[in-house]
């Protein structure tokens, strides 16, 4: 009989889940991310304008923002999908240096976008591996080391799934963020990216989605969540950022402020009085 090797120099890099960290607001807590004073110009029309946001572990900010507001852009220089032209980076209290997407991946960011980057026609241990393929001793794509841990990680993050053999086209939207997610923190991230992720999605497979971002907080990853829909946001995230023309107009813990509020710091640029307002406030002119 032929004996199976596995090159375990090929396997993730699996710590032990670390410890959860303090959360925003207890003692000794430390920003996950700490972006400061970041600004980026294209062509001289600065698209981000000195914008300072944070991330603590086991929370979910809502980036919010019309179209050019400046939030995707902003957060594709966490990603390193920008390089900053000024502004600073601090990834758990140290200084990052983050120029592309490698760097971030380095330091444990992960970027799920909305069209998911998926390969359709292979299954989703193949996806979850998909340019860091477990390799035999022979030099060989070891499938079954591969669908070992894809089974572990799905297992954790959603235990109901079961389609390992089927191809990713023909699983619902849902099951599609699985595998997209179970991706990005098989290789140990702590900060998640997630853009518009209940887009096109039923109430069944958004209210999936909501239940895994739950299991992600759980675990105290920190996740940026870019979306459009108000009630997804009030739903999933714990604090809001919104931006109008490249600067932060404020936040605000969702608790603290309605959808109507949040509608008005988009479109108008007004802090209501829950929130923290930004230099891209809108100054009332009433109360001079």
């Amino acid at each position: 009989m032929t004996e199976t090797r596995t090159d375990t120099s090929r396997l993730p890099e699996h710590v032990p889940a670390e410890p959860l960290t303090a959360r925003r607001g207890e003692p000794g807590a430390t920003p996950l991310i700490d972006m400061q004073d970041i600004s980026i110009a294209f062509g001289g029309i600065k698209a981000v304008d000195h914008a300072s946001i944070d991330l603590y572990p086991g929370e979910v900010v809502a980036l919010l923002g019309h179209n050019g507001a400046g939030k995707s852009t902003l957060i594709k220089i966490l990603s390193g999908a920008y390089s900053r032209d000024s502004g600073d980076i601090f990834v758990r209290g140290e200084t990052a240096t983050i120029e592309n997407p490698r760097d971030a991946k380095k330091y444990g960011i992960e970027t799920i976008y909305q069209t998911l980057a998926l390969a359709d026609n292979v299954d989703a241990a193949a996806n979850l591996f998909l340019g860091r393929e477990i390799m035999s001793g022979w030099g060989t794509l070891d499938d079954g080391a591969m669908e070992a841990e894809a089974r572990r990680v799905m297992g954790r993050l959603n235990p109901n799934f079961q389609r390992f053999k089927d191809p990713v086209k023909s699983l619902s939207g849902g099951q599609r963020q699985s595998v997209a997610i179970a991706r990005a923190i098989l290789f140990n991230a702590r900060i998640l990216i997630m853009d518009e992720p209940t887009a096109a999605l039923g109430p069944q497979e958004t209210a999936q989605v909501g239940e895994l971002i739950k299991q992600l907080k759980a675990d105290g990853i920190g996740i940026f969540l870019i979306s459009h829909d108000i009630h997804d946001v009030f739903d999933l995230a714990d604090r809001v950022v919104v931006m109008k023309n490249g600067q932060i107009v404020g936040s605000a813990a969702t608790s603290d402020v309605t959808d109507d509020e949040v509608l008005g710091m988009i479109i108008l640029g007004k802090c209501p009085p829950g929130a923290t307002p930004g230099p891209g406030a809108t100054v009332d002119d009433s109360i001079n």
